[in-house]
C-alpha cells in the first residue's frame, strides 16, 4: 500500500468507499456530489482527493489542482493517530473545536446536522482506519 494520501492509498479508499453501501446509498439518495481533498496543515494544496458523483467515488488519487468542495487538513501525526486508533464522533467534535481537524473548504456544521451526510462522513473515517497509514 502507498503512503497516506498517495495515489495507491486514495485508490484503495475509493474501492472501499464504493463497496460500502451504507456510505454510497444515503449519499445517492441525497444527490451528493463533491470533490474532497485531504492534506496537511500549512501546505498550499491538498495531497489526495476523491471525486464523488451521486454517492459513488469515481476518481481518486493525487490532488489535481482543481476546485475542491471539501478540503480536510490536519498535522501528519494527527491523521496517523486518528487512522490508527479510529475516529468516531467522540473525537470529531473536539478535533474540529480545537482546530486539529480543519475544514479549509466545506461547511462542517451543515454536514454534521444532516444525517444522510454525517453518517457516511463518519464511516469514511472507518475505511481509513481499515487502510492504515501506509508506508
Amino acid at each position: 500500500m502507498g503512503a497516506l494520501f498517495s495515489q495507491s492509498w486514495m485508490r484503495q479508499l475509493q474501492s472501499k468507499w464504493n463497496a460500502t453501501s451504507s456510505i454510497v446509498e444515503p449519499l445517492q439518495k441525497a444527490g451528493f456530489s463533491a470533490r474532497i481533498g485531504y492534506g496537511f496543515k500549512g501546505e498550499g494544496a491538498a495531497r489526495g482527493m476523491l471525486v464523488i458523483e451521486h454517492g459513488r467515488a469515481i476518481e481518486a488519487g493525487p490532488f489535481d489542482g482543481g476546485e475542491l468542495d471539501w478540503d480536510l487538513r490536519a498535522e501528519p501525526q494527527e491523521w496517523a493517530s486518528w487512522i490508527e486508533e479510529g475516529f468516531g464522533l467522540t473525537k470529531l467534535g473536539p478535533a474540529v473545536a480545537t482546530g486539529a481537524l480543519e475544514f479549509v473548504r466545506g461547511n462542517y456544521r451543515q454536514m454534521i446536522r444532516n444525517v444522510s451526510l454525517s453518517n457516511p462522513f463518519m464511516q469514511h473515517f472507518e475505511l481509513m482506519h481499515e487502510l492504515g497509514v501506509g508506508d
